[in-house]
């Protein structure tokens, strides 16, 4: 727990918070600030700053809980879908890890991304692009 994240201290019951879902690893409570009723965020008890701070054996519970959360949300708010989403550190206005779980009907006003495309100048740089991120994910699985 880090005693100056807003989050731990939902966590700690230290801040009220409109709590919707609660385990040994997460617990979901109502967005302060939704876009549309029923917006939640779901967020590790263990305090990280990003998924990538997330011990793997983490990954899995909070992942399960979000799949299920999804379900609960859209069925709740009678949505015809969803949106999850993650910051990490860019956009995050939390410095704890959180998913965003928003429940969605079409013509709602959410478009997607909220932020324009950056196409690929040309299919090399598409292809260097590829084999950049390619050649990371092996570098990182060779060290698991």
């Amino acid at each position: 727990m880090s005693e100056n994240c807003l989050f731990c201290k939902i966590v700690a019951r230290e801040i009220p918070a409109q709590i919707v879902f609660e385990d040994n690893h997460s617990v979901a409570f109502l967005d302060i600030g939704p876009l549309f009723p029923g917006h939640t965020l779901l967020a590790p008890k263990m305090h990280c700053e990003t998924l990538t701070d997330l011990p793997l054996d983490h990954i899995g519970p909070l992942f399960v809980n979000a799949q299920m959360l999804t379900s609960a949300v859209v069925s709740a708010m009678g949505a015809e879908g969803s949106f999850l989403g993650i910051n990490n550190r860019v956009s995050q206005s939390v410095p704890h890890l959180h998913v965003h779980v928003v429940p969605r009907r079409k013509k709602d006003g959410l478009r997607g991304f909220f932020w324009p495309r950056k196409p690929y100048t040309d299919a090399a740089h598409l292809e260097q692009t590829a084999e950049a991120i390619r050649t990371k994910v092996a570098a990182l699985k060779a060290e698991l």
